[in-house]
């Protein structure tokens, strides 16, 4: 096995555990945590146990989510299920979308909303509707070349120099 996969995780996600993912139906244990932990590493140990009240084996509780949003006819649907039957927060939820549909979804981070100026509307009762009619196209509006990912990467990347340099500064 060549672990420097790992090391270029995003690589790694967007790369063969997207494509695992469409070619198999569901993402396995390693794969799913891949993408858990290059969103927040903090989270894993809560979304393993979460997944373990779903049933005594990880990778079956994986298989269960990840076949679900598999088979979720639209884009509203899958981030739906994963916030509403599973209970992932709007952040992980998008996360995981982002790295299974890249073009359709991209990451909910506070750098990137407060970059949009965007107010929070996280464990909102709308907030599947406020992610598609306010988030996402903002996130799309965002002139850079390349892909969806890449108006995300470069909003994230603006709010994380302006904070570098105010800590210089200050």
């Amino acid at each position: 096995m060549d672990y420097r996969k790992y090391y270029f995780l995003e690589e790694y996600l967007l790369g063969d555990v997207r494509k695992n993912f469409h070619r198999r139906g569901y993402l396995t244990a390693d794969e799913f945590f891949c993408i858990v932990i290059w969103k927040a590493n903090r989270a894993k140990t809560a979304i393993k146990k979460k997944l373990l009240i779903i049933g005594k084996d990880i990778g079956e509780a994986v298989r269960q989510v990840t076949s679900d949003v598999h088979q979720a006819a639209t884009k509203e649907k899958k981030l739906e299920l994963l916030l509403n039957k599973w209970n992932f927060m709007l952040p992980m939820a998008t996360a995981i979308l982002t790295i299974l549909y890249p073009d359709d979804f991209t990451v909910y981070d506070v750098r990137v909303r407060d970059q949009l100026g965007v107010d929070d509307f996280s464990g909102s009762k709308h907030q599947v509707h406020q992610y598609f009619s306010s988030y996402l196209p903002k996130v799309k509006a965002v002139k850079v070349t390349g892909s969806l990912r890449d108006g995300d990467r470069y909003l994230w990347g603006k709010s994380f120099y302006e904070d570098l340099m105010k800590f210089i500064t200050s």
